[in-house]
């Protein structure tokens, strides 16, 4: 479904540690209308695991997925790069036929979503 590389779930791990009670919190992904191009990307951190909720594991981040949220996110590679300027959040999707410049948001060949301005 999706992959958080191991940069990413390293960063995530650090983050995890600063919260309290992170052994129960989950790292929640998913997608919501909105945005420039139609979509938006969202990612946080829960506690709460639902009936609907597709569970995966990756280096030590439990990672929760909306079963909603699946078809957009098939494929998608969550990565964390560090550079001079900082350090961010990648999201390489594969379906995603368009993005508007700030990255944050896209939209895909069957759904384009409610574009709104970025």
């Amino acid at each position: 479904m999706i992959t958080l590389t191991k940069q990413a779930a390293l960063k995530v791990r650090e983050m995890l540690a600063e919260q309290e009670n992170p052994e129960k919190l989950y790292l929640r992904v998913g997608v919501q209308h909105g945005g420039c191009s139609g979509f938006s990307y969202s990612m946080g951190f829960d506690e709460d695991k639902h009936v609907n909720d597709v569970e995966l594991e990756f280096d030590g981040v439990r990672t929760l997925i909306d079963k909603e949220n699946e078809p957009y996110l098939k494929g998608t590679i969550i990565d964390y790069k560090e550079s001079l300027m900082g350090g961010g959040f990648s999201i390489e999707n594969p379906n995603a036929v368009a993005t508007c410049g700030c990255g944050s948001s896209f939209r895909t060949a069957t759904d384009a979503g409610k574009p709104s301005d970025c």
